[in-house]
């Protein structure tokens, strides 16, 4: 196991809390990581927008959820970059595709998105072929603006992905994040831009680089972060979310971004919800947490908050997601990354009202 010496990190809080943040966007709605998709957010009131990012061939961050470019956009019927396709190992498992990483910003710029799940939200996959593929300067220029013309401050949550990965082709993203940030005068702890990774490696260098918060990912207990399996670290995620993984993880991040069966899993034959400790691990170490992906869609709900199976509805109907939002809440979370941020907020403020609480703009 390999011995990190960390740096002594100043706690930092959240400007919102409990947060509403869309997932890649409003991904239930638009194509994900897009402009359209992140522009939708906000004016559904979502208080921050998530985002993933690879790196180009030149070294430009460029929001795609992973470097493999066949599953949104519409490389795969370009003619003109077939011989692009190449089969690699990325963290540990065998990948054919079109890869970030070989191709510069120029010729992604010509590239197309197109919705990831047509079956389960056809109204998004109506959009396919429309929308380019954005880089993080644009979605930092768009926050900007939406930020002035809407009176109210929008966070960021960015998340590096395949970090060591990446790192290991000489295209490291502490680099190119850490000269973005500073380019666009975000670097700061009021900025509302946080960093998050399931790698840890990437964020303890980064706790000594950067002012912003940083955040721990958590995937399923079973689970293990890639750079710690290529490292022959045998912790998993549910080690990290341990208590002794908590306050490891305090020495370096400011918060952890926990998959919700770490908060509450189902019970056996789905008949409930089993919360965990993980919340109030967490909030003693003083690290926030938000939790992810929550998708109104049957097909990605728990057992109990799913409705219309016995009817014969699809997977892609929706189910009580504002249920399972005000189950969170009352479990103390501090934000909720979702892919219908509407339906979020208004579970959010539902909650809230019997209280008379509302969260700052």
């Amino acid at each position: 196991m390999t011995t990190v010496s960390l740096p002594v990190r100043r706690p930092r809080t959240l400007a919102v809390t409990p947060a509403v943040v869309g997932h890649r966007g409003a991904s239930g709605t638009w194509p994900e990581h897009t402009l359209e998709a992140y522009r939708a957010a906000i004016a559904m009131g979502a208080d921050d927008i998530e985002l993933d990012l690879v790196v180009s061939a030149d070294g430009v961050l460029v929001v795609r959820h992973e470097s493999d470019l066949a599953r949104t956009t519409d490389i795969a019927a370009r003619p003109g970059l077939a011989h692009r396709r190449s089969t690699r190992v990325v963290d540990g498992e065998e990948v054919t595709g079109w890869f970030a990483e070989d191709l510069p910003l120029s010729e992604l710029r010509t590239l197309r998105v197109v919705e990831r799940m047509p079956g389960l939200r056809p109204a998004s996959a109506a959009h396919d072929g429309r929308l380019p593929v954005a880089t993080l300067d644009d979605v930092l220029e768009m926050v900007a603006a939406e930020s002035s013309a809407r009176g109210r401050s929008i966070g960021v949550m960015i998340e590096l992905k395949d970090a060591a990965w990446s790192a290991s082709r000489g295209l490291p993203l502490d680099t190119a994040l850490v000269a973005t940030l500073r380019r666009h005068g975000v670097d700061t702890p009021r900025s509302r831009v946080t960093v998050m990774s399931f790698e840890p490696t990437i964020l303890q260098q980064l706790a000594g680089q950067v002012r912003v918060p940083l955040v721990q990912l958590l995937d399923r207990r079973d689970r293990r972060p890639a750079d710690l399996a290529a490292a022959g670290d045998p912790r998993t995620f549910g080690d990290l979310a341990s208590p002794a993984g908590l306050a490891l993880v305090e020495r370096y991040a400011d918060g952890v971004g926990a998959h919700h069966s770490l908060v509450a899993a189902e019970a056996p034959g789905g008949r409930g919800m089993r919360p965990s400790t993980l919340v109030a691990d967490a909030h003693r170490e003083w690290l926030t947490v938000h939790v992810w992906t929550l998708r109104a869609e049957n097909h990605f709900l728990p057992a109990p908050f799913r409705r219309g199976e016995e009817a014969g509805e699809r997977p892609a109907a929706h189910g009580d997601l504002g249920g399972f939002v005000e189950l969170l809440l009352e479990l103390g979370v501090d934000g909720l990354i979702t892919d219908q941020p509407d339906a979020a907020v208004a579970a959010r403020e539902a909650w809230l009202a019997p209280v008379g609480v509302r969260v700052p703009a």
